[in-house]
């Protein structure tokens, strides 16, 4: 395995580690922290690596440069305090990046390659963690095994030398919208070749070995962030995309009973931008996909712990307020494409849906649309990344001839396209492959749905253990803002809780006490692609004051459900208790989105729909204007923020597109 950071950037590795950790027992050795990190890092491709060996350098320097190395571990930890208590803006963002690495690189350790060779690991015991092999599951529990017979094989994935010359149609990725696209297109008849820039992981490929897991299955092993570093990006690059990655969470725009009445009519909004759709024909393409994966309310055993410390504090949290609003909003489990229950493949609630079902027990892409997309003579390609579409000529509308390929080696093939191209590579890839291609006006109007996480410490006694169970069952819908219950498995949650030092070490050591959630607010068309990256700044009357609200209602409703404490993902790790005065308290601490840990596995737009092509990229139908025979079938189509998670929408979007033949008079 390649050492990304060299003897300097490793020294400086493990200086931090001394520091950080100063004052609380290590179960490895700063050491080992370090070499954790190198082997993390040895797995993730592209310039992430690079880029985080630049900043160990500045911090370095301005923590005193060789004295930082030279001088002890308490030197470090004051050095590194003072820092905090003086710094603003990005060097505070890049302190907080240093921390998550040197703590994934503790509590993300691992020994040996399974779960058995991790029976005595010192960092899991330390903290009282039990793997998902090792956990007892008695009489009525789910079994923590393989659901087999569900799963792409090595052999349904193209090889280098096996790759066509040509295709009917071309889908660009293999997530959400492009393998429900591609099973859509091979069942109205057509050749079909799926390209995926990632590699194939089966699920038995798939382990509970966090790092290895997000390095591989992520794109930029999981710290991808806008160009500011103001929010983390997770996306899948992977077969099955962000499927793989994600939750299983199925919600639509707007539902009587599980949409707040008051939210935000989206396909209303969307009609008012230019970009209608046929209400009636969508819910038509929910439905469709709902019955394929199965999608079905979340078994509450899964979620036994945290899910209703959600809902319970909530019920408190708005009998307290009495506001109507408060009152009248949803707040329910989710609904997932996990199982389902009729056929025996439960949920197993493991608690690692973010780094992938070793159990085939969610419905992603590759264990659903991907299978009907082979079973109707549709082809696979992964590991090759699509650069651009390749024009017949230059005329308008102009018609796609193939897309140009790039292979793992390096090498470039060109494949002909016999009757068209769908782009369904995610918001921001799509984007950047139709602007390399010269369409207008991509990677404008990009919203995102932020995320940010508040942890709270539950009274002692009979521990919660919210870890043993599903990471996110259940959910309220405020109108304006969502709360979302979730918890993650150690390197993780090492990452999203706040603290530095002893804080976060005594945090940690008490993760079998600790409940967790999130808020989720819209960032409507906020963003834009500039250079290929993100550039997305939040709103100071808009986002900024809805976020505090949000983490404040959170936060009382954590101490509704009986917390002790409460840490919201402020970037000084400070804490709350019962008393407090919770609004003053995030009107002083965030005044900017640096001041807190935001990320997003929702990114959309960019490409929007709108019937006038100076308005939108594709027009109603989703297909590019001013082309014959290109359509675009992901996330980015969408014309505004939708608010909830993604996925559903994604793919009824894409069976939207697709239902009706768009290539039935191609040639």
């Amino acid at each position: 395995m390649r050492k990304p950071f060299n003897v300097v950037q490793a020294a400086i590795l493990k200086a931090f580690t001394e520091g950080l950790f100063h004052g609380a027992d290590m179960a490895i050795s700063s050491d080992q922290v370090v070499a954790n990190i190198q082997r993390q890092f040895g797995m993730i491709e592209g310039k992430k690596p690079g880029e985080i060996g630049l900043i160990l350098y500045v911090l370095c320097l301005v923590l005193g440069g060789p004295f930082f190395l030279i001088f002890g571990p308490e030197w470090r930890a004051r050095r590194i305090e003072k820092r905090l208590q003086r710094t603003q803006n990005d060097m505070m963002q890049d302190l907080a990046r240093i921390r998550s690495i040197i703590y994934a690189g503790y509590y993300g350790h691992w020994e040996g390659v399974s779960e058995d060779d991790n029976r005595a690991n010192p960092v899991l015991q330390q903290i009282g963690y039990i793997l998902p092999a090792h956990r007892a599951r008695g009489g009525g529990e789910v079994p923590v095994t393989l659901f087999p017979g569900r799963d792409l094989t090595h052999n349904d994935i193209l090889e280098p030398d096996q790759i066509p010359e040509a295709a009917d149609v071309i889908v660009i990725g293999s997530g959400a919208g492009g393998a429900v696209a591609a099973a859509t297109l091979a069942d109205h008849g057509h050749d079909v070749l799926i390209v995926e820039a990632g590699p194939h992981y089966p699920s038995t490929r798939i382990t509970h070995e966090e790092r290895r897991m997000t390095s591989r299955l992520f794109i930029d092993g999981g710290i991808q962030t806008s160009r500011d570093n103001d929010i983390v990006v997770f996306q899948g690059r992977c077969v099955g995309g962000s499927t793989v990655i994600n939750n299983g969470i199925c919600l639509r725009v707007k539902q009587a009973g599980l949409t707040h009445p008051q939210a935000d009519d989206v396909f209303a909004d969307w009609a008012a931008l230019g970009a209608p759709v046929d209400e009636a024909r969508f819910i038509s393409s929910y439905e469709a996909v709902e019955h394929r994966l199965g999608v079905e309310q979340a078994e509450h055993k899964s979620g036994r712990n945290n899910g209703p410390h959600l809902l319970d504090g909530w019920q408190g949290y708005a009998a307290s307020t009495g506001d109507q609003k408060d009152i009248a909003s949803p707040a329910t489990w989710f609904s997932k494409n996990y199982g389902p229950r009729s056929i025996g493949a439960d949920c197993a609630y493991c608690g690692y849906c973010n780094t992938g079902c070793p159990y085939a027990r969610k419905q992603g892409m590759a264990q659903s649309y991907l299978l009907d997309a082979r079973k109707r003579g549709a082809n696979i390609l992964a590991d090759a990344e699509v650069r651009k579409i390749v024009w017949r000529d230059g005329n308008e509308p102009r018609r796609a001839d193939g897309v140009e390929v790039c292979l793992s080696d390096g090498s470039r093939r060109f494949v002909k396209a016999r009757k068209g191209v769908v782009v369904a590579a995610g918001a921001l890839a799509s984007s950047n492959i139709l602007g390399h291609s010269g369409v207008r006006n991509t990677g404008e109007d990009i919203s995102l749905n932020i995320a940010c996480p508040v942890v709270a410490l539950m009274p002692e006694g009979a521990p919660l253990n919210a870890w043993d169970e599903d990471q996110m069952t259940t959910y309220v819908d405020r109108g304006d803002f969502l709360l979302e219950s979730h918890f993650q498995p150690p390197m993780s949650m090492s990452t999203l809780m706040p603290g530095w030092f002893g804080d976060h070490a005594r945090r940690m050591r008490n993760y079998n006490r600790m409940a967790s959630a999130g808020v989720l607010i819209p960032a409507d068309r906020q963003g834009r692609l500039k250079g290929g990256r993100l550039r997305f700044k939040l709103r100071d009357d808009v986002e900024l004051p809805l976020l505090r609200r949000a983490l404040s209602a959170l936060s009382k409703v954590h101490f509704a459900a009986g917390a002790e404490e409460v840490y919201p993902a402020v970037a000084r790790g400070l804490a709350l208790k019962p008393g407090d005065d919770i609004d003053g308290f995030f009107d002083r601490v965030i005044r900017e989105a640096d001041d807190v840990t935001l990320s997003s596995s929702h990114p959309h737009g960019g490409n929007g729909r709108n019937a006038d092509p100076a308005k939108g990229v594709v027009d109603l139908d989703c297909r590019v204007h001013r082309t014959e025979n290109v359509l675009v079938t992901d996330a980015s189509v969408f014309p505004s923020c939708i608010r909830v998670n993604a996925q559903l929408t994604t793919m009824a979007m894409a069976h939207y597109a697709t239902a009706r033949d768009p290539f039935a008079a191609s040639a």
